[in-house]
């Protein structure tokens, strides 16, 4: 399902710092900016049509089988600035499709249109059942397109 709303909406979303994500310096823990990066990316795909129940297997559903798993490959992070309790973030989500099976997706934190921190996913999909690569699901190569309407070129 192709989306009628702008690549903007589903590529720019906003977090707000809470009181569970910080540690005894004030600041956030690191490993809370990779938490917020796929959950951006899950917001992004709802945002844009996509059910997470067809994207993400689930142990709930027994009977909705995933053919394709896009299990996460690589991941890192920078920080730019100290991120505090209450900081509103904008979060801007650059996808990339790598290769037939593979795509990134990097993430710019902002706060008050300074950037705070970056983050990178990259996600490799896999055969649900042999677990062998694979090309990309449908609906994510859809995204992926969609994602760059207006970008230009969106492999590497």
């Amino acid at each position: 399902m192709v989306s009628p709303i702008n690549p903007k909406d589903w590529l720019l979303l906003k977090h707000i710092v809470r009181f569970g994500d910080i540690d005894a310096a004030g600041v956030i823990h690191f490993h809370h900016l990779l938490r917020w990066s796929h959950e951006a990316w899950e917001e992004s795909l709802q945002i844009y049509g996509l059910k997470a129940i067809d994207v993400f297997p689930s142990s709930v559903d027994i009977h909705h089988y995933i053919d394709i798993a896009l299990p996460i490959v690589h991941c890192e992070a920078d920080f730019m600035a100290p991120i505090c309790i209450a900081d509103e973030l904008e979060i801007q989500l650059a996808p990339l499709k790598v290769d037939a099976g593979c795509f990134q997706v990097k993430y710019a934190f902002k706060r008050d249109e300074r950037l705070v921190a970056h983050s990178l996913i990259k996600h490799r999909a896999i055969n649900g059942e042999s677990r062998y690569p694979c090309d990309l699901p449908e609906d994510i190569h859809r995204w992926l397109e969609a994602s760059s309407i207006g970008q230009g070129v969106s492999s590497l």
